[in-house]
């Protein structure tokens, strides 16, 4: 499962330019009046009994089934709504079904304390849109609000109050099948994505009834996963941690995330749902969050698995004091806490301050005052699936995909070919475009690649298909047609990759290879000389190295969503000039892995003349693809980098202006990127970070410059003393295309001793 306090719409006014802990404060939307909102709690919380405040921090998933001639399941989950004992519903859509559920809450209960309903809302709800991995590739944080903003009006009108999404964790081994779900490898990168889906999901107002509350999850360090392998332990420093993983999640507070969730790893040998240290001396006391945190599916009992509790009732004393505030499916808090609590090994007081914080989450979100808001029949049957979200949905799909080679300029494809040969057997499924996590997407309404491709082509081309081969196994005797239906081609188009349930929960793999026959079929239509367009689907980066050495063009395509058909023969054709980036290193074989590019130095960093340095002696150490990497069906050229000053004080800016020139014949995207490195700081520091982003649209022949602003923030660090500071001393600023194609220039920041930069939200 993955699983608001919200913060202005000034929030990232310039998306790609405000610097993570500069990330302006958004305050609840639609400002509540503290004192009121907290008068009122209050006078609810008095008058709970504790049955009824442990009623509220559980969240059961679906409202039962009716078994037996008494109603069985459905009757008892009935029977608990109505004396209290539910203040949440996971895994309940529709209109009709939750205003009925809501009503018994609302009218039934003696409180009249209503229902909050929460769905896994992760890339579009009937409009599914690319994964979050895919929409990353955009470098365009706007278009994953605008994904994030059809999706929320599309799952309120169909009862959603609550979605546990976005996931901001940051991953850097392609193995773990959750990667699919985020930004990709770097903070910087993943805190704008994180804070543009919560302004997405929630709004200008959080109390509007298309507006749904976002959770930023998992908290914290899941994708630091042991061996890729999910749910596996977490082993990162403080710093580490402080660095790498949590500023995502700081841009979701920023952003106004409602809702925090637990992640299942432990971290350091203590699990996330039982770390105080993380849901209270973090995310509370540091960074003074006020919403709620809800455990993931199970994680709350999970806890004795992880060997912290010996039993169910333990593992909700832990849990609770750590400051999980609802349990989502165990159900171990309304069963156990009051026994808990009259043996004194659970604290009253921490029962009440998550209470206080659930009833606070459902004030901000406007149930008290218009429980029904969300549950309109009327407006389910329109507002799904419009043309305007298709479109948007397109648009997604076209800035999503990255151009990963065109040799001799293969592409873009004519429309007038004799014959277009599409092969493999992701290319004619509709389903797998939806990818992972697609709510409500149904695959009647996906345009598979096939599909895409006819309607693309003129009157006079013939598309002809043959499977080839499944990624689910490893047959061949499908290659031989492949092979005789190609050959009649003028060209070919090759879809492989992975199905959409390879990756995101418990789908990790232990290769990065094609799976299943797929790179046989590559050689074999290789050796047939056609000239071959390879179309990735995947939802992690694939070790793809045959590939490269062979085929002329490829294209990394993800899953997109309902209209990648669409979206990819867009692309084919030349209707749109990919202009995505790689939001993940890409490793030659999975030995490589971790792989990232805001690596250490070591102190023997890689030379390939020297023996004793860090390397592979079988393999290069460098990766096939660098991070930030795509190209164009034209050229740029970057200028190198002028700088306003070669010294900066603490309270100083520096301009970074640089020129950008489409030197082609076709407009097309760049994206500018900017990278800086601290010479030498009293812990050891990466050798780039990406600081700064621009993608812009050239015509022919355009030349603009852009400008890009640092200030002191964005050279901070933890010290050596877990100080947040910047050092005074020289660094490098790098700009490119790429994060290996760069060019630098030098600054000096001035000063005899650290310099202090707290975490804060600018105003």
């Amino acid at each position: 499962m993955s699983t608001p306090w919200s913060l202005s719409a000034v929030a990232l006014i310039a998306l790609a330019g405000a610097p993570l802990a500069a990330l302006p404060a958004q305050q609840p939307a639609r400002l509540t009046n503290r004192a009121a909102e907290t008068r009122f709690v209050d006078s609810i919380l008095a008058r709970m009994t504790l049955a009824e405040k442990l009623g509220q921090l559980n969240q059961p998933s679906g409202a039962g089934i009716a078994t037996g001639p008494g109603g069985g399941e459905r009757a008892t989950r009935m029977a608990d709504l109505r004396r209290g004992g539910i203040g949440s519903f996971l895994n309940v859509v529709g209109a009709d079904t939750t205003r009925a559920l809501q009503r018994i809450a609302v009218e039934e209960t003696r409180l009249h304390i209503p229902l909050v309903f929460g769905l896994d809302v992760i890339h579009g709800f009937r409009t599914v849109f690319p994964v979050p991995l895919g929409e990353a590739a955009s470098f365009d944080p706007s278009l994953a609000e605008r994904a994030a903003r059809i999706a929320a009006t599309e799952a309120a009108a169909a009862g959603i109050d609550w979605t546990f999404a976005p996931m901001v964790d940051i991953a850097r081994d392609p193995r773990w099948g959750r990667i699919v779900e985020g930004a990709g490898e770097d903070p910087y990168l993943g805190a704008l994505f994180a804070a543009a889906r919560v302004r997405g999901f929630q709004g200008k107002d959080l109390t509007a009834s298309d507006a749904i509350a976002a959770t930023a999850k998992h908290f914290a360090a899941y994708g630091a996963a042991e061996g890729g392998r999910d749910y596996n332990v977490a082993d990162v420093s403080e710093r580490t941690l402080r660095d790498v993983y949590l500023p995502p999640f700081y841009g979701a507070a920023c952003a106004g995330a409602a809702t925090f969730m637990a992640s299942f790893n432990e971290i350091a040998g203590v699990p996330s749902h039982a770390n105080r240290h993380l849901l209270t001396d973090i995310l509370r006391n540091e960074w003074n969050y006020d919403g709620m945190v809800v455990s993931d599916y199970t994680g709350v009992w999970e806890l004795i698995n992880h060997g912290v509790a010996a039993d169910s009732a333990q593992a909700a004393e832990l849990a609770i004091h750590a400051g999980v505030d609802m349990d989502m499916v165990s159900e171990l808090y309304v069963r156990k806490l009051a026994a808990s609590v009259a043996a004194g090994r659970a604290r009253q007081a921490d029962i009440d301050e998550a209470v206080r914080r659930v009833l606070r989450f459902k004030y901000r979100l406007g149930l008290f005052k218009a429980p029904y808001a969300r549950r309109d029949a009327a407006r389910e049957r329109t507002a799904m699936l419009t043309p305007a979200s298709r479109a948007a949905a397109r648009e997604a799909a076209r800035r999503s995909i990255v151009l990963l080679k065109n040799e001799q300029s293969t592409l873009p494809l004519r429309k007038d070919l004799g014959t277009v040969a599409v092969i493999g057997a992701l290319a004619a499924d509709s389903n797998v475009v939806l990818g992972n996590w697609g709510a409500l997407g149904r695959r009647e309404d996906a345009v598979p690649v096939l599909d895409g491709i006819r309607r693309a082509v003129s009157s006079r081309t013939t598309v002809t298909y043959a499977a080839g081969a499944n990624p689910t196994s490893s047959d061949t005797t499908g290659i031989a047609e492949a092979v005789r239906v190609a050959r009649a081609a003028d060209v070919i188009v090759l879809v492989i990759g992975e199905t959409a349930d390879m990756s995101a929960e418990a789908e990790s793999r232990s290769t990065l290879d094609l799976p299943g026959a797929q790179q046989q079929l590559a050689n074999a239509l290789h050796a047939t000389g056609k000239p071959i367009v390879v179309v990735l689907m995947n939802g992690r980066p694939l070790a793809i190295d045959r590939l490269q050495e062979t085929m002329p063009a490829i294209l990394e395509t993800w899953f997109l969503g309902v209209e990648a058909g669409n979206g990819i023969a867009d692309v084919l054709f030349g209707d749109a000039n990919p202009g995505g980036k790689m939001p993940v290193t890409t490793p030659r074989v999975v030995g490589q892995v971790p792989i990232y590019y805001d690596h250490k130095n070591t102190g023997r960093p890689p030379d390939p003349a020297v023996k004793w340095t860090s390397k592979y002696w079988d393999i290069p150490f460098t990766p096939l693809y660098p991070f930030g990497f795509g190209l164009s069906y034209t050229t740029f050229t970057i200028g190198a980098p002028r700088l306003s000053a070669t010294t900066i004080g603490s309270a100083d800016s520096l301009r970074v202006a640089v020129d950008v020139t489409n030197t082609g014949t076709r407009a097309g995207d760049e994206v500018v990127q900017l990278y800086v490195r601290d010479d030498v700081g009293s812990v050891t520091r990466p050798v780039m970070q990406l600081r700064r982003f621009q993608r812009l649209t050239l015509a022919p022949g355009e030349r603009r410059t852009i400008t890009f602003t640092l200030s002191v923030r964005d050279l901070a660090f933890y010290d050596l003393a877990m100080r947040r500071v910047a050092e005074p001393g020289t660094f490098h600023v790098f700009v490119g295309p790429n994060s290996r194609d760069v060019q630098s220039a030098t600054f000096t920041l001035r000063g005899t001793r650290s310099i202090p930069v707290p975490d804060k939200c600018s105003p």
